[in-house]
């Protein structure tokens, strides 16, 4: 068992991650992005949902932007262009969960 809630791993430059499941079927990262911290735009390498456990992102997909907050749930697809970042003046944790894990989509 795993509280996803402690040891957030944030980091003083770039985005903080943490592999919490990998398995053939499902990978799941927790991504932690101090104020103003980003992930850059890159295409999701497999089906994605983004769960925000705290703190408020922006969430750009193909040019639309998302904000979500605590809770917030929000799929994005395969080789959809996206970026996040924090815009709030709090810390962002959230869970990145990729279905299948993106090993297998090269299949």
């Amino acid at each position: 068992m795993l509280n996803v809630l402690q040891g957030i791993p944030y980091q003083a430059e770039g985005m903080g991650k943490r592999k919490l499941v990998d398995e053939k079927h499902l990978l799941v990262m927790q991504i932690a992005l101090r104020a103003g911290q980003a992930v850059p735009q890159h295409n999701a390498n497999s089906n994605v949902h983004l769960l925000v456990l705290s703190g408020e992102v922006t969430v750009t997909i193909d040019n639309d932007g998302h904000m979500l907050k605590q809770g917030d749930l929000l799929a994005v697809a395969f080789k959809s262009a996206m970026s996040i970042k924090n815009i709030g003046a709090q810390e962002a944790t959230f869970l990145v969960i990729k279905t299948p894990n993106p090993c297998e989509m090269q299949k």
